[in-house]
């Protein structure tokens, strides 16, 4: 049996696990990442966690086969290195993070967007493991007996990330920035949203857990009744959470927050879908309100799927999967692990 380790670098805290060959996870565990301390102490303390779980595990550093590191983009995959890291600060702005977690480690440890990495965990392991391939006829689609080879995940949170498994392995693009699916346009209008990273019209502005925030406060502000407004303070410490847990209480601004937010997603959904045409499409990340085993949640997918038929073409609609990732927090590392595993 052979052994793969998975990091996943966060803002907060970056993720580790060691994984056996068929994906299951043997040992996981969390470190603190310290970004203001910059990447030469992270990288101190994230080996020093990989030894803990090491050990815990009974292994020593001999017995893992390849290692993979995750992190959020931009990044230059090809160059080892972070580019602009607006997530991170300043003192990781163009650092060469994969050799400098290479040498902390004392193994060589392939690299990959968190996007991508979280993608090919549920293609490898999660949701996309056991899905078949639909075929299209005049009739409506029909599964067939065969597995998918391409998916997408998009990860719903304060922004939106996006991965892309094309012929069963992940896509980067010519210039690693393949899945910066957050960054589509989805509004040209003069008085569009501004995205967080400054650009308006961006499906980050009107999809992600920030937009659903940014709607509530105007809703509050506009006068509707809604029972919001009694949840203002909350929004900027449990963000969406409190839209969800209103709209589970009956309140209609609520509701209305989180269908919009369905159709808007559904765009940019149908879009992937006329360009890359995949096997299927899972929605993850911390913004899935409860995903299916939440009547908010299927509710919020059954709008997005209502809204992707409106928007695309049945041929691509009819055989595209498209429902909730199931791996979680986890699909980082695993894919990390994965990513390394793949590339032998």
């Amino acid at each position: 049996m052979k052994y793969y380790l998975g990091i996943d670098l966060g803002g907060t805290n970056t993720k580790i696990g060691i994984l056996d060959e068929d994906g299951n996870i043997l040992v996981k565990g969390s470190v603190p990442t310290h970004i203001q301390e910059g990447p030469e102490a992270a990288c101190r303390r994230i080996a020093d966690g990989v030894n803990e779980i090491l050990s815990k595990a009974g292994l020593k550093k001999e017995d893992i086969a390849k290692a993979g590191l995750a992190s959020a983009g931009p990044m230059d995959i090809p160059g080892r290195k972070l580019l602009q890291t607006a997530n991170l600060g300043e003192k990781w702005k163009y650092c060469p993070i994969a050799d400098m977690m290479s040498d902390a480690c004392g193994m060589y440890v392939e690299f990959a967007n968190d996007a991508s990495a979280a993608a090919f965990a549920e293609f490898w392991v999660g949701k996309g493991k056991n899905a078949k391939k639909h075929q299209f006829t005049p009739d409506g689609a029909v599964e067939l007996d065969k597995p998918i080879t391409s998916m997408i995940l998009l990860t719903l949170g304060t922004g939106i990330g996006c991965g892309i498994i094309l012929n069963r392995m992940v896509y980067d693009g010519e210039h690693s920035q393949g899945g910066e699916y957050g960054h589509a346009i989805i509004d040209t209008t003069p008085n569009a949203r501004i995205c967080g990273c400054g650009r308006p019209g961006h499906y980050e502005a009107y999809g992600s857990a920030t937009a659903v925030i940014a709607r509530t406060k105007e809703v509050i502000e506009s006068g509707i009744e809604t029972s919001l407004k009694e949840r203002a303070s909350d929004l900027d410490t449990i963000g969406a959470k409190v839209v969800a847990e209103e709209a589970q209480k009956g309140d209609a601004a609520a509701m209305k927050i989180i269908i919009d937010t369905a159709k808007y997603l559904a765009i940019g959904i149908a879009t992937l879908m006329h360009t890359v045409d995949p096997d299927a499409i899972y929605i993850g990340g911390a913004m899935t309100f409860g995903g299916n085993d939440s009547e908010l949640g299927r509710t919020f997918m059954q709008a997005i799927r209502d809204e992707i038929k409106i928007r695309a073409l049945p041929t691509c609609s009819a055989t595209t999967i498209v429902d909730f990732a199931e791996l979680g927090g986890d699909a980082g590392f695993i894919g990390a692990a994965g990513i390394a595993k793949a590339l032998g």
